[in-house]
């Protein structure tokens, strides 16, 4: 199993900056790629960043140019600067880890509990 925390998130206004961490504990050994995902009331779960353990990362087009997803790999945590936030960014943000184990392998992903942020206009 895999546990993972999040932390930084909180309330802001608009046109300000939060980081959010997230960090990886117990079985990490396997990981491939972290991220962030996000999820606001009556709406689905959508990706926001990823990053693999080789450094590539992938955005959602919402959030280009604004936010940087990091990764420390001797920490276990992965990072999420969010830089020109605006109102519409208001959500639950759930750190994510993919992992492959197994023959065949098999794809599992875990998440964290989730942490919120809000951004006031």
């Amino acid at each position: 199993q895999v546990q993972l925390v999040e932390s930084g998130g909180g309330l802001v206004q608009a046109g300000g900056s939060l980081r959010l961490s997230c960090a990886a504990s117990g079985s990490i050994f396997g990981i491939n790629a972290m991220g962030w995902y996000r999820q606001a009331p009556g709406k689905q779960r959508d990706l926001v960043a990823a990053i693999t353990s080789g450094g590539s990362t992938n955005y959602a087009d919402s959030v280009k140019g604004r936010f940087t997803i990091s990764r420390d790999n001797a920490k276990n945590t992965v990072y999420l600067q969010m830089n020109s936030l605006k109102p519409e960014d208001t959500a639950v943000y759930y750190c994510n880890a993919k992992k492959v184990v197994g023959l065949p392998p098999a794809e599992y992903a875990y998440w964290g509990p989730g942490t919120q942020v809000t951004v006031s206009s």
